[in-house]
């Protein structure tokens, strides 16, 4: 009886080391594109579409917006990241990244980012020419983003207002793919988004300001008393704000008493957490203010879906 034996053929050494520095080549250019903000961003740009688009939104032009916005928004933090290369050398965490860890080369990286950037663009110009807007919109946010906030870091403290601009413009670009024309919404949702960036950024900024200090930037606890105490201040003053801001979308009658009630609340709580850091200003209650944002901005886009657009469509 005669025995078969199969033999089966190992991947050569060679191909192996390959198939990982492929597989390492492609996790860094994805890390390029700040995954995590751009899926905020793209949430955002969905509320402010269906809010534009209500009550008969067209999904397919839905998709082109994500498309051309997850693209914009990839090609800006691919730029952000060669703009900031030798800065984020000299901080400890961001030295590991793709290019100041030496893994990527810089012409690359840039290449790779204004492509991505003008093709995003160029998609949504195309993609939906009946609304330019939403190009220009998205155009505006990586030019703010990359050509204005980027290098205002290392030149003054006042980089986190400008910053928070193209910060706040994503639910202005799914607006303006829906609806084709700015309106009182799509201002409040901006007007929201921007003063919620200030009090988060303040945060971070606090915690990590060794760090920005040693890459050169000028974020506001790195210029200010050692003790940190006009960052609380701020924090409180922009939390405050943001309770204000908040009433925005029941003022113009495009929300009714639970969002008011709603928004007002979260804006209390998170204001507590700022006065409790602007009193002890550590890391950790800078980090319970960071927290503190995340819940109160997804608590109001909670919200804003229940009771701003959900009656738009079933009402």
């Amino acid at each position: 009886m005669r025995t078969l034996t199969a033999t089966m053929t190992l991947p050569s050494p060679d191909t192996a080391e390959q198939s990982a520095a492929v597989r390492s080549r492609l996790a860094d250019y994805f890390e390029l594109t700040k995954p995590r903000i751009a899926f905020m961003a793209l949430f955002t740009v969905a509320v402010g579409f269906f809010l534009g688009a209500a009550p008969s939104p067209s999904l397919q032009m839905l998709l082109h917006t994500l498309i051309g916005t997850a693209l914009v928004a990839a090609g800006g933090s691919a730029l952000n990241h060669w703009l900031e290369r030798r800065a984020d050398a000299r901080m400890n965490r961001t030295s590991n990244r793709p290019l100041p860890s030496g893994r990527m080369n810089p012409a690359d990286v840039f290449v790779f980012g204004a492509t991505l950037a003008i093709l995003g663009v160029a998609y949504l110009a195309f993609a939906i020419p009946q609304h330019p807007s939403a190009a220009i919109a998205a155009a505006a946010t990586a030019f703010l983003y990359v050509a204005v906030y980027t290098p205002m870091k290392r030149l003054t403290a006042w980089n986190t207002v400008v910053g928070a601009i193209p910060g706040a413009l994503p639910p202005v670009i799914g607006w303006c793919a829906a609806h084709g024309t700015l309106t009182a919404d799509a201002l409040a949702l901006f007007l929201i988004l921007f003063v919620w960036q200030l009090p988060h950024f303040f945060s971070i900024a606090f915690m990590h300001r060794h760090d920005y200090a040693r890459g050169g930037m000028k974020m506001l606890p790195c210029v200010e008393r050692a003790d940190g105490y006009w960052t609380g201040v701020a924090t409180i003053a922009t939390c405050v704000l943001l309770i204000a801001v908040g009433t925005t979308p029941y003022l113009i009658g495009s929300a009714r008493e639970i969002f008011l009630i709603g928004s007002f609340a979260l804006g209390v709580w998170f204001l507590t957490r700022a006065i409790r850091f602007a009193r002890n200003r550590t890391e950790r209650s800078a980090r319970q203010v960071l927290r503190g944002s995340l819940i109160y901005l997804m608590g109001v886009m909670a919200l804003l879906i229940i009771d701003w657009l959900l009656p738009r469509y079933i009402g």
